[in-house]
């Protein structure tokens, strides 16, 4: 008996329609040794962050099983990226950003352990535009100086968002990291560096810019040290009518900077220094243009090449 064409093509579309479609797993894998067409799973691992993100599901993680090149990377969802001591988990590129997040509202970034390397002529090491918060734990990032604008961490975000970097450095770029309200953003922002070493940049070491908009910008620098840039150690600044910022800076150290070390400048700008040591600077602490500069009288501040300046105001410990 013959069955009629129209009949196949009902059987075989219904057979197809129940063949299950594979959801992205939670846990991904690279490895210096993968390939981008395997599943990213353990024994099958991925050789890029980028290969494997697209195999994995939002809120997921992507580990590195060894050592490795795993090229530059951007993040549009939740994920962590993370290597927890099996060897070098290398992003190197030249004349692009090394990972770019920009992602969800809500969304919750982590990097952990990766060495992101801009070979002289990279623009960014990690560059955000958006994420609700972005963890940054355990990464080298350096020689991102491309055009001469290169920053090691650029968190410029377009709406309200979060930054933490913790036991990282950040070296030999153009600028260290900058902490910026994005063009006409009226949303405030939030960052907290906790023992992050900003070195031997050529420009700034740390730098809150509220140039671009009006929404508040909060900024802790703890047990943190910038020295050896090439203009301001740990800069704050902002003109009249844009973003007001409050940097706290405790237990931290702006040392053989080839400007200020500590610089707070513009009418909404404050800068607090507490238990903090500034010294070898061309300038050890200023405060411009309307900007203050508190501090607790516990800090040392001596040594500095021209003039070791003095804070605005002394404020006794509560």
């Amino acid at each position: 008996m013959k069955v009629s064409l129209a009949v196949v093509a009902l059987v075989l579309s219904f057979l197809f329609s129940t063949i299950p479609s594979y959801a992205q797993a939670s846990r991904t894998w690279v490895s210096g040794v993968g390939d981008d067409a395997n599943p990213c799973s353990r024994t099958a691992p991925c050789k890029t962050f980028a290969g494997a993100i697209s195999k994995t599901a939002a809120g997921g993680e992507i580990s590195v099983l060894d050592p490795g090149g795993f090229g530059a990377v951007t993040i549009t969802k939740a994920i962590s990226i993370t290597n927890d001591g099996v060897g070098e988990a290398g992003v190197l590129v030249s004349g692009t950003n090394g990972i770019v997040v920009a992602a969800g509202a809500s969304d919750v970034v982590n990097v952990r352990g990766v060495v992101i390397d801009g070979f002289g002529t990279g623009l960014s090491g990690i560059r955000i535009t958006s994420a609700g918060s972005v963890n940054v734990q355990n990464c080298v990032i350096k020689n991102f100086s491309g055009g001469g604008t290169g920053t090691g961490i650029s968190f410029a975000p377009n709406a309200t968002s979060q930054l933490f970097v913790s036991d990282s450095i950040v070296s030999n770029n153009s600028g260290g990291i900058q902490v910026a309200t994005a063009s006409a953003g009226t949303h405030g922002i939030f960052a907290v560096l906790n023992r992050v070493q900003v070195e031997n940049n050529a420009t700034f070491g740390i730098k809150v810019d509220g140039t671009g908009g009006t929404g508040a910008i909060s900024a802790t620098a703890r047990d943190s040290v910038s020295a050896g840039n090439l203009t301001n150690g740990i800069w704050a600044t902002a003109p009249s009518g844009a973003s007001a910022i409050r940097l706290l800076v405790d237990r931290s150290a702006a040392v053989n900077n080839a400007g200020v070390g500590i610089l707070s400048d513009g009418p909404s700008t404050q800068v607090i220094l507490n238990n903090s040591a500034v010294t070898g600077n061309i300038t050890g602490l200023s405060f411009t243009n309307g900007g203050t500069m508190p501090s607790l009288k516990n800090s040392a501040v001596a040594g500095n090449r021209v003039t070791d300046g003095t804070s605005s105001a002394a404020v006794a410990p509560q």
